[in-house]
Protein backbone atom coordinates (compact mmCIF):
# COMPACT_ATOMS: atom_id res chain seq x y z
CA UNK A 1 0.00 0.00 0.00
CA UNK A 2 1.26 3.63 -1.03
CA UNK A 3 2.17 5.99 1.95
CA UNK A 4 -0.58 8.08 0.49
CA UNK A 5 -2.92 5.12 0.71
CA UNK A 6 -2.15 4.94 4.02
CA UNK A 7 -2.80 8.56 4.58
CA UNK A 8 -6.15 8.44 3.45
CA UNK A 9 -7.41 5.52 5.40
CA UNK A 10 -5.94 7.70 8.29
CA UNK A 11 -8.45 10.54 7.31
CA UNK A 12 -11.16 8.21 7.01
CA UNK A 13 -13.79 8.97 9.50
CA UNK A 14 -14.90 4.85 9.81
CA UNK A 15 -11.38 4.30 11.16
CA UNK A 16 -12.86 5.52 14.31
CA UNK A 17 -15.52 3.18 14.37
CA UNK A 18 -13.29 0.29 13.20
CA UNK A 19 -10.53 0.99 16.20
CA UNK A 20 -13.87 1.50 18.46
CA UNK A 21 -14.83 -1.97 17.55
CA UNK A 22 -11.56 -3.60 17.91
CA UNK A 23 -11.05 -2.08 21.71
CA UNK A 24 -14.89 -2.90 22.72
CA UNK A 25 -13.88 -6.57 21.38
CA UNK A 26 -10.68 -6.90 23.55
CA UNK A 27 -12.17 -4.93 26.38
CA UNK A 28 -9.84 -2.29 26.66
CA UNK A 29 -12.24 0.57 25.80
CA UNK A 30 -10.87 3.30 26.73
CA UNK A 31 -13.14 4.74 30.00
CA UNK A 32 -12.68 8.53 28.81
CA UNK A 33 -14.99 7.43 26.34
CA UNK A 34 -17.47 5.44 28.45
CA UNK A 35 -17.91 8.27 30.76
CA UNK A 36 -18.47 10.88 27.47
CA UNK A 37 -21.82 8.67 27.01
CA UNK A 38 -23.04 10.06 30.19
CA UNK A 39 -20.58 12.42 31.95
CA UNK A 40 -23.40 12.41 35.08
CA UNK A 41 -23.17 8.97 36.01
CA UNK A 42 -20.26 7.45 37.87
CA UNK A 43 -17.29 6.04 35.44
CA UNK A 44 -16.36 3.48 38.27
CA UNK A 45 -17.67 1.41 40.06
CA UNK A 46 -16.30 -0.14 43.66
CA UNK A 47 -18.15 -3.19 45.45
CA UNK A 48 -18.45 -3.13 49.07
CA UNK A 49 -18.90 -5.88 51.61
CA UNK A 50 -21.71 -5.69 54.12
CA UNK A 51 -21.57 -7.37 57.87
CA UNK A 52 -23.85 -7.78 60.19
CA UNK A 53 -23.33 -6.76 63.45
CA UNK A 54 -26.38 -8.38 65.26
CA UNK A 55 -28.18 -5.36 65.99
CA UNK A 56 -31.26 -5.05 64.23
CA UNK A 57 -32.29 -1.40 66.24
CA UNK A 58 -29.09 0.00 64.74
CA UNK A 59 -30.11 3.59 63.22
CA UNK A 60 -27.50 6.02 61.98
CA UNK A 61 -24.17 7.13 63.07
CA UNK A 62 -22.22 9.95 62.37
CA UNK A 63 -18.78 9.98 62.99
CA UNK A 64 -18.78 7.29 65.53
CA UNK A 65 -15.92 5.03 64.35
CA UNK A 66 -11.94 4.65 64.12
CA UNK A 67 -9.00 2.52 63.45
CA UNK A 68 -6.92 1.45 66.60
CA UNK A 69 -3.51 1.01 66.88
CA UNK A 70 -4.05 -2.71 66.96
CA UNK A 71 -5.39 -2.69 63.30
CA UNK A 72 -8.85 -3.01 64.66
CA UNK A 73 -11.78 -1.20 63.73
CA UNK A 74 -14.44 0.39 66.40
CA UNK A 75 -17.87 1.45 66.01
CA UNK A 76 -20.68 2.55 67.56
CA UNK A 77 -24.56 1.82 65.94
CA UNK A 78 -26.51 4.60 67.00
CA UNK A 79 -30.49 4.16 68.38
CA UNK A 80 -33.93 6.29 68.28
CA UNK A 81 -35.74 5.17 70.91
CA UNK A 82 -35.82 6.48 74.67
CA UNK A 83 -34.81 2.87 75.78
CA UNK A 84 -32.83 1.13 73.83
CA UNK A 85 -29.43 2.34 74.28
CA UNK A 86 -26.19 2.65 71.06
CA UNK A 87 -24.02 -0.30 71.10
CA UNK A 88 -20.14 -0.11 70.35
CA UNK A 89 -18.75 -2.76 68.49
CA UNK A 90 -14.86 -4.36 67.55
CA UNK A 91 -14.34 -5.63 63.77
CA UNK A 92 -11.06 -7.14 63.25
CA UNK A 93 -9.95 -7.47 59.56
CA UNK A 94 -7.72 -10.69 60.18
CA UNK A 95 -10.73 -12.54 61.33
CA UNK A 96 -13.56 -10.85 60.15
CA UNK A 97 -15.13 -10.94 63.32
CA UNK A 98 -17.75 -8.62 65.03
CA UNK A 99 -17.57 -8.36 68.87
CA UNK A 100 -20.08 -5.95 71.15
CA UNK A 101 -17.45 -4.64 73.17
CA UNK A 102 -20.30 -2.49 75.09
CA UNK A 103 -23.52 -0.82 75.80
CA UNK A 104 -23.04 2.98 76.02
CA UNK A 105 -25.66 3.76 78.60
CA UNK A 106 -24.10 0.84 80.97
CA UNK A 107 -21.10 2.22 80.05
CA UNK A 108 -21.80 5.65 81.52
CA UNK A 109 -23.57 4.12 84.73
CA UNK A 110 -27.27 4.45 83.90
CA UNK A 111 -28.47 1.11 82.87
CA UNK A 112 -32.18 0.25 84.64
CA UNK A 113 -32.18 3.94 85.68
CA UNK A 114 -35.19 4.53 83.34
CA UNK A 115 -33.36 8.11 82.51
CA UNK A 116 -33.47 8.45 78.07
CA UNK A 117 -30.65 6.41 77.28
CA UNK A 118 -27.20 7.16 75.65
CA UNK A 119 -28.24 6.28 72.07
CA UNK A 120 -25.61 7.79 70.07
CA UNK A 121 -21.75 8.51 69.64
CA UNK A 122 -21.55 11.42 67.16
CA UNK A 123 -17.87 11.67 67.11
CA UNK A 124 -14.21 10.00 66.24
CA UNK A 125 -12.08 7.44 68.54
CA UNK A 126 -8.80 9.49 69.98
CA UNK A 127 -6.50 6.74 70.84
CA UNK A 128 -3.80 7.64 74.17
CA UNK A 129 -1.83 5.44 76.76
CA UNK A 130 -3.78 2.61 75.29
CA UNK A 131 -7.10 3.60 75.30
CA UNK A 132 -9.98 5.04 73.07
CA UNK A 133 -11.64 8.34 74.35
CA UNK A 134 -14.93 10.00 73.06
CA UNK A 135 -17.84 10.98 73.90
CA UNK A 136 -21.54 9.95 73.71
CA UNK A 137 -24.84 12.03 72.74
CA UNK A 138 -28.87 11.68 72.43
CA UNK A 139 -30.55 9.89 70.22
CA UNK A 140 -34.01 10.36 71.22
CA UNK A 141 -35.78 13.35 70.02
CA UNK A 142 -38.95 15.25 69.95
CA UNK A 143 -40.24 17.30 66.60
CA UNK A 144 -41.07 20.55 68.61
CA UNK A 145 -41.89 23.94 66.32
CA UNK A 146 -40.60 21.78 63.42
CA UNK A 147 -37.02 21.37 64.84
CA UNK A 148 -34.86 18.63 66.46
CA UNK A 149 -35.01 18.91 70.24
CA UNK A 150 -34.19 17.05 72.60
CA UNK A 151 -36.93 14.08 73.73
CA UNK A 152 -39.36 14.45 75.82
CA UNK A 153 -39.78 11.59 78.58
CA UNK A 154 -42.30 9.07 78.10
CA UNK A 155 -44.51 8.72 81.28
CA UNK A 156 -42.27 7.18 84.33
CA UNK A 157 -38.99 8.18 82.51
CA UNK A 158 -36.53 10.94 83.66
CA UNK A 159 -34.95 13.19 80.79
CA UNK A 160 -31.46 12.36 79.39
CA UNK A 161 -28.99 13.06 81.98
CA UNK A 162 -26.38 14.49 79.41
CA UNK A 163 -23.67 13.19 77.10
CA UNK A 164 -20.85 11.58 79.04
CA UNK A 165 -17.01 11.64 78.47
CA UNK A 166 -15.71 8.16 78.16
CA UNK A 167 -12.55 5.85 77.16
CA UNK A 168 -12.28 2.46 76.52
CA UNK A 169 -9.44 0.16 77.66
CA UNK A 170 -8.07 -1.53 74.53
CA UNK A 171 -6.53 -4.46 76.69
CA UNK A 172 -8.73 -4.98 79.74
CA UNK A 173 -12.10 -4.30 77.47
CA UNK A 174 -13.08 -1.78 80.24
CA UNK A 175 -14.82 1.36 80.20
CA UNK A 176 -14.22 4.38 81.92
CA UNK A 177 -16.34 7.89 82.80
CA UNK A 178 -15.05 10.58 83.30
CA UNK A 179 -18.55 12.76 83.01
CA UNK A 180 -20.99 14.57 82.28
CA UNK A 181 -21.55 17.67 79.44
CA UNK A 182 -22.18 20.52 80.92
CA UNK A 183 -26.09 21.25 81.50
CA UNK A 184 -27.02 18.17 80.72
CA UNK A 185 -26.30 18.14 77.17
CA UNK A 186 -24.79 15.81 74.44
CA UNK A 187 -22.00 15.86 73.02
CA UNK A 188 -21.85 17.02 69.22
CA UNK A 189 -18.05 17.64 68.79
CA UNK A 190 -14.93 16.14 70.59
CA UNK A 191 -11.28 15.76 70.34
CA UNK A 192 -8.78 15.40 72.48
CA UNK A 193 -4.90 16.87 73.56
CA UNK A 194 -3.10 13.18 74.82
CA UNK A 195 -0.41 15.13 76.00
CA UNK A 196 -1.66 17.48 78.10
CA UNK A 197 -4.58 14.92 78.70
CA UNK A 198 -6.92 17.58 78.22
CA UNK A 199 -10.77 16.21 76.54
CA UNK A 200 -13.08 19.10 74.58
CA UNK A 201 -16.08 18.88 73.82
CA UNK A 202 -19.19 21.25 71.78
CA UNK A 203 -22.18 20.43 73.01
CA UNK A 204 -26.09 19.77 72.09
CA UNK A 205 -27.92 21.99 71.32
CA UNK A 206 -27.01 25.15 73.12
CA UNK A 207 -23.27 25.16 71.74
CA UNK A 208 -21.42 24.94 74.81
CA UNK A 209 -17.41 24.36 74.16
CA UNK A 210 -15.79 22.97 77.46
CA UNK A 211 -12.43 21.20 78.51
CA UNK A 212 -11.67 18.27 80.79
CA UNK A 213 -8.34 17.51 82.31
CA UNK A 214 -7.39 14.19 82.98
CA UNK A 215 -5.01 15.36 85.93
CA UNK A 216 -7.04 17.61 88.07
CA UNK A 217 -10.81 15.82 86.83
CA UNK A 218 -12.41 19.12 86.48
CA UNK A 219 -13.93 20.08 84.10
CA UNK A 220 -14.24 23.87 82.42
CA UNK A 221 -17.49 25.33 80.60
CA UNK A 222 -16.45 28.34 78.06
CA UNK A 223 -20.08 28.75 77.29
CA UNK A 224 -21.66 29.31 74.01
CA UNK A 225 -19.91 31.12 71.20
CA UNK A 226 -22.58 30.21 68.26
CA UNK A 227 -25.64 32.16 69.82
CA UNK A 228 -28.05 29.79 70.93
CA UNK A 229 -27.01 27.03 68.95
CA UNK A 230 -29.54 24.70 67.38
CA UNK A 231 -31.64 25.48 70.44
CA UNK A 232 -32.52 28.76 69.18
CA UNK A 233 -34.55 30.68 67.27
CA UNK A 234 -35.03 32.96 64.08
CA UNK A 235 -31.64 35.40 64.54
CA UNK A 236 -30.81 33.51 67.73
CA UNK A 237 -30.72 29.84 65.79
CA UNK A 238 -27.05 28.71 64.78
CA UNK A 239 -25.91 25.46 63.40
CA UNK A 240 -22.86 23.99 65.66
CA UNK A 241 -19.86 22.82 64.43
CA UNK A 242 -18.92 19.12 64.29
CA UNK A 243 -15.65 19.58 64.13
CA UNK A 244 -12.61 20.35 66.79
CA UNK A 245 -9.29 20.19 65.30
CA UNK A 246 -6.82 20.12 67.82
CA UNK A 247 -2.23 21.15 67.20
CA UNK A 248 -0.45 18.55 69.13
CA UNK A 249 2.68 21.03 69.16
CA UNK A 250 0.93 23.56 71.36
CA UNK A 251 -2.16 22.00 72.80
CA UNK A 252 -4.71 24.18 71.27
CA UNK A 253 -8.13 23.52 70.30
CA UNK A 254 -9.72 24.95 67.04
CA UNK A 255 -13.28 25.21 66.07
CA UNK A 256 -15.68 27.15 64.02
CA UNK A 257 -18.91 29.05 63.56
CA UNK A 258 -21.83 29.31 60.84
CA UNK A 259 -20.80 33.18 60.66
CA UNK A 260 -16.94 31.76 59.88
CA UNK A 261 -15.63 32.58 62.45
CA UNK A 262 -12.65 30.67 64.09
CA UNK A 263 -11.99 29.89 67.79
CA UNK A 264 -8.94 28.83 69.49
CA UNK A 265 -8.73 27.17 72.73
CA UNK A 266 -5.09 28.40 73.63
CA UNK A 267 -3.86 25.47 76.60
CA UNK A 268 -1.06 28.06 78.26
CA UNK A 269 -3.76 30.43 79.17
CA UNK A 270 -6.69 27.90 79.39
CA UNK A 271 -8.86 30.30 77.74
CA UNK A 272 -10.77 30.77 73.98
CA UNK A 273 -10.62 33.56 72.00
CA UNK A 274 -11.58 34.32 68.57
CA UNK A 275 -8.90 34.70 65.09
CA UNK A 276 -8.78 37.59 64.12
CA UNK A 277 -7.15 38.08 60.81
CA UNK A 278 -9.08 34.81 58.83
CA UNK A 279 -12.61 33.08 58.78
CA UNK A 280 -14.09 30.78 56.92
CA UNK A 281 -16.27 33.15 54.91
CA UNK A 282 -15.00 32.58 51.54
CA UNK A 283 -16.45 33.71 48.08
CA UNK A 284 -15.48 29.72 47.14
CA UNK A 285 -17.85 28.33 49.76
CA UNK A 286 -20.83 30.38 48.73
CA UNK A 287 -23.31 32.33 50.30
CA UNK A 288 -25.30 31.26 53.86
CA UNK A 289 -27.66 32.79 56.09
CA UNK A 290 -26.34 31.72 59.58
CA UNK A 291 -29.85 32.10 61.23
CA UNK A 292 -31.22 29.90 58.52
CA UNK A 293 -31.12 26.00 59.57
CA UNK A 294 -30.28 23.27 57.22
CA UNK A 295 -26.90 23.71 56.28
CA UNK A 296 -23.41 24.26 58.20
CA UNK A 297 -23.56 27.58 57.13
CA UNK A 298 -19.56 28.61 56.85
CA UNK A 299 -18.57 25.98 59.26
CA UNK A 300 -16.07 23.85 58.61
CA UNK A 301 -17.33 20.42 58.11
CA UNK A 302 -14.44 17.62 58.84
CA UNK A 303 -10.78 18.44 60.08
CA UNK A 304 -7.61 15.79 60.56
CA UNK A 305 -4.14 17.31 61.81
CA UNK A 306 -1.14 15.57 59.77
CA UNK A 307 1.78 16.03 61.54
CA UNK A 308 4.26 15.77 58.35
CA UNK A 309 3.63 19.67 57.38
CA UNK A 310 1.67 20.72 61.17
CA UNK A 311 -1.12 21.62 59.01
CA UNK A 312 -4.57 21.12 59.49
CA UNK A 313 -6.71 19.88 56.72
CA UNK A 314 -10.43 20.47 56.53
CA UNK A 315 -13.29 20.60 54.25
CA UNK A 316 -16.15 22.58 53.56
CA UNK A 317 -19.63 20.63 53.78
CA UNK A 318 -21.63 22.14 51.14
CA UNK A 319 -19.45 23.26 48.57
CA UNK A 320 -16.68 20.35 49.29
CA UNK A 321 -13.93 22.65 49.07
CA UNK A 322 -10.87 20.81 50.53
CA UNK A 323 -8.47 23.46 52.28
CA UNK A 324 -5.75 24.00 54.89
CA UNK A 325 -5.33 25.67 58.12
CA UNK A 326 -1.80 26.81 58.91
CA UNK A 327 -1.89 27.27 62.97
CA UNK A 328 1.28 29.46 62.95
CA UNK A 329 0.32 31.54 60.41
CA UNK A 330 -3.31 31.69 61.37
CA UNK A 331 -3.96 31.16 57.69
CA UNK A 332 -6.30 29.49 55.20
CA UNK A 333 -5.26 27.97 52.53
CA UNK A 334 -8.20 26.76 49.66
CA UNK A 335 -6.89 23.93 47.42
CA UNK A 336 -9.44 21.94 45.43
CA UNK A 337 -13.23 21.12 45.71
CA UNK A 338 -13.11 17.48 46.68
CA UNK A 339 -16.82 16.14 45.53
CA UNK A 340 -17.32 13.31 43.27
CA UNK A 341 -16.43 13.89 39.27
CA UNK A 342 -20.16 13.89 38.95
CA UNK A 343 -20.57 16.71 41.02
CA UNK A 344 -17.94 18.82 39.24
CA UNK A 345 -19.49 18.19 35.84
CA UNK A 346 -22.74 18.76 36.63
CA UNK A 347 -21.75 21.81 38.56
CA UNK A 348 -23.73 21.34 41.10
CA UNK A 349 -23.32 21.09 45.14
CA UNK A 350 -23.07 17.32 46.57
CA UNK A 351 -26.27 15.81 47.55
CA UNK A 352 -25.98 16.49 51.46
CA UNK A 353 -26.39 20.15 52.19
CA UNK A 354 -25.04 19.95 55.13
CA UNK A 355 -21.55 18.14 53.95
CA UNK A 356 -20.28 15.13 55.15
CA UNK A 357 -18.23 13.86 58.10
CA UNK A 358 -16.37 10.68 56.15
CA UNK A 359 -13.33 12.56 55.78
CA UNK A 360 -9.80 11.13 57.58
CA UNK A 361 -6.02 10.84 57.15
CA UNK A 362 -4.99 7.56 55.80
CA UNK A 363 -2.16 5.41 57.20
CA UNK A 364 0.56 6.64 54.74
CA UNK A 365 0.14 10.08 56.18
CA UNK A 366 -0.59 11.86 52.61
CA UNK A 367 -3.57 10.36 51.26
CA UNK A 368 -6.68 12.12 52.64
CA UNK A 369 -10.10 9.89 52.00
CA UNK A 370 -13.48 11.11 51.52
CA UNK A 371 -17.16 9.78 51.24
CA UNK A 372 -19.36 11.86 49.85
CA UNK A 373 -22.72 11.66 47.65
CA UNK A 374 -22.89 13.36 44.38
CA UNK A 375 -26.02 14.51 42.50
CA UNK A 376 -29.10 11.77 41.74
CA UNK A 377 -30.11 11.66 37.99
CA UNK A 378 -33.01 9.46 37.43
CA UNK A 379 -33.81 8.73 34.00
CA UNK A 380 -31.84 11.57 32.78
CA UNK A 381 -33.14 14.10 35.39
CA UNK A 382 -31.93 15.52 38.50
CA UNK A 383 -33.89 15.13 41.49
CA UNK A 384 -34.19 18.30 43.42
CA UNK A 385 -34.89 20.11 46.11
CA UNK A 386 -35.10 19.32 49.65
CA UNK A 387 -36.64 16.45 49.41
CA UNK A 388 -33.77 14.69 46.96
CA UNK A 389 -31.94 12.65 49.97
CA UNK A 390 -35.42 11.23 50.63
CA UNK A 391 -36.63 10.54 47.28
CA UNK A 392 -33.21 8.87 46.05
CA UNK A 393 -32.77 7.02 49.72
CA UNK A 394 -36.90 5.82 48.62
CA UNK A 395 -35.25 4.53 45.67
CA UNK A 396 -31.85 3.77 46.98
CA UNK A 397 -30.23 5.90 44.95
CA UNK A 398 -27.56 8.04 47.19
CA UNK A 399 -25.30 8.53 44.55
CA UNK A 400 -22.02 7.10 46.92
CA UNK A 401 -18.17 7.99 45.55
CA UNK A 402 -14.78 7.54 47.39
CA UNK A 403 -12.70 10.75 46.53
CA UNK A 404 -8.69 10.65 47.46
CA UNK A 405 -6.67 13.53 47.56
CA UNK A 406 -2.92 13.06 47.73
CA UNK A 407 -1.56 15.80 49.74
CA UNK A 408 2.48 15.80 48.36
CA UNK A 409 0.67 15.94 44.61
CA UNK A 410 -1.98 17.68 44.81
CA UNK A 411 -3.76 14.77 42.95
CA UNK A 412 -7.85 14.53 43.48
CA UNK A 413 -9.05 11.36 42.34
CA UNK A 414 -12.71 9.88 42.27
CA UNK A 415 -12.16 6.09 42.92
CA UNK A 416 -15.74 5.43 41.83
CA UNK A 417 -19.28 5.29 43.17
CA UNK A 418 -19.80 2.51 46.00
CA UNK A 419 -22.48 -0.67 45.02
CA UNK A 420 -22.88 -3.56 47.19
CA UNK A 421 -22.96 -6.40 45.49
CA UNK A 422 -26.27 -7.13 44.81
CA UNK A 423 -26.42 -3.75 43.14
CA UNK A 424 -27.87 -1.29 46.03
CA UNK A 425 -26.13 1.50 47.27
CA UNK A 426 -25.08 2.02 50.69
CA UNK A 427 -27.46 5.29 52.24
CA UNK A 428 -26.76 8.12 54.49
CA UNK A 429 -23.23 7.43 55.12
CA UNK A 430 -21.17 10.01 57.51
CA UNK A 431 -18.54 7.94 59.13
CA UNK A 432 -14.96 7.10 58.26
CA UNK A 433 -12.42 4.90 58.93
CA UNK A 434 -9.41 3.96 57.06
CA UNK A 435 -7.61 0.64 58.03
CA UNK A 436 -3.95 -0.41 57.92
CA UNK A 437 -4.25 -1.98 54.38
CA UNK A 438 -5.61 1.25 52.86
CA UNK A 439 -8.69 -0.97 52.89
CA UNK A 440 -12.18 1.49 53.39
CA UNK A 441 -14.81 0.99 56.01
CA UNK A 442 -17.93 2.99 57.18
CA UNK A 443 -21.41 2.76 58.53
CA UNK A 444 -24.71 2.95 56.64
CA UNK A 445 -28.27 1.78 56.34
CA UNK A 446 -28.92 -1.92 55.17
CA UNK A 447 -31.80 -3.73 53.97
CA UNK A 448 -33.18 -6.29 56.85
CA UNK A 449 -35.76 -8.76 55.66
CA UNK A 450 -38.17 -6.06 54.79
CA UNK A 451 -36.74 -3.69 57.34
CA UNK A 452 -33.43 -1.56 57.54
CA UNK A 453 -30.69 -1.51 60.08
CA UNK A 454 -27.50 0.81 60.02
CA UNK A 455 -24.21 -1.62 60.19
CA UNK A 456 -20.86 -1.55 59.01
CA UNK A 457 -19.45 -1.99 55.23
CA UNK A 458 -15.86 -1.87 53.71
CA UNK A 459 -14.35 -1.34 50.41
CA UNK A 460 -11.33 -3.19 50.03
CA UNK A 461 -8.34 -1.34 49.44
CA UNK A 462 -5.49 -0.04 48.95
CA UNK A 463 -6.22 2.72 46.82
CA UNK A 464 -3.85 5.00 43.88
CA UNK A 465 -4.32 8.37 45.01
Amino acid sequence: MSGSSIRVLADAPCLGVIIGLALLCTGEFPAQAAEARDPFQPARKLVAQRFDSGFPEGHDTYNGMGTASDGRIFYVLSTEPHDVGAKMFVFDPRTEKITQVGDLTAACGEQGRKTVVQGKSHVTFVEAGGRLYFATHAGYYSIIDGMEKMGLPPVDWQPYPGGHLLSYDLQSGRFEDFGIAPAGEGVLAFNMDPRRGRLFGLSWPSGMFFRYDLATKKLKNFGKTCAEGENGKGAAYRTICRSIAVDPADGSAYYSTSEGALFRYRADRDAVEPIQDEDLKKDYFGLYDPTNPGHMGYNWRQTVYRSADQMIYGVHGNSGYLFRFDPRRERIEVLERITSDVSKRSGMFDQFSYGYLGFALGPDGDTLYYLTGGPIYVDGKRLKGKDSIAMGAAKGLEDLHLVTYHIPTGRCRDQGAIFYADGTRPLYVNSLAVGKDGSVYSLARVPDNGRVRADLFRVKGPFTP
